[in-house]
């Protein structure tokens, strides 16, 4: 039998700041939080929970592992709605690379409501 991904961990200097950004663009909501971590879940039951561990050193290079969000109708709709909770763009290609308040990469990927594009030799 294999294993389950039950918590998916991120160190971070401020767990609250990210607890509430996190619930937000995700809508989650916070399980547990105090001067160490915050626990948000996903009240579907769907998603996995994350914990934000507070840690002594700072983010020194890109990210290992980062979420790939799928917005319910556009990406660029989806990106403002993230810009106002505090995320940044870093990039743009297919897809959009952010960051989110402390500086953890994450992308946002095309989403139902984006319409295809036709291929240059289909124009």
């Amino acid at each position: 039998m294999a294993s389950k991904v039950h918590t998916f961990t991120i160190d971070c200097a401020d767990p609250k700041k990210l607890a509430d950004f996190w619930t937000a663009a995700l809508n989650y909501q916070l399980k547990d939080i105090d001067e160490e971590d915050a626990l948000i879940f996903d009240p579907t039951g769907e998603g996995t929970q994350i914990l934000f561990q507070i840690v002594p050193e700072g983010k020194t290079v890109k990210n290992r592992l980062h979420f790939d969000l799928r917005p319910e109708d556009t990406r660029d709709a989806e990106v403002v709605r993230l810009e106002a909770l505090g995320a940044t763009v870093q990039a743009q290609f297919g897809w959009t690379v952010m960051q989110d308040p402390e500086g953890n990469e994450f992308c946002v990927e095309t989403g139902p409501g984006d319409k295809k594009k036709p291929d240059a030799a289909q124009a």
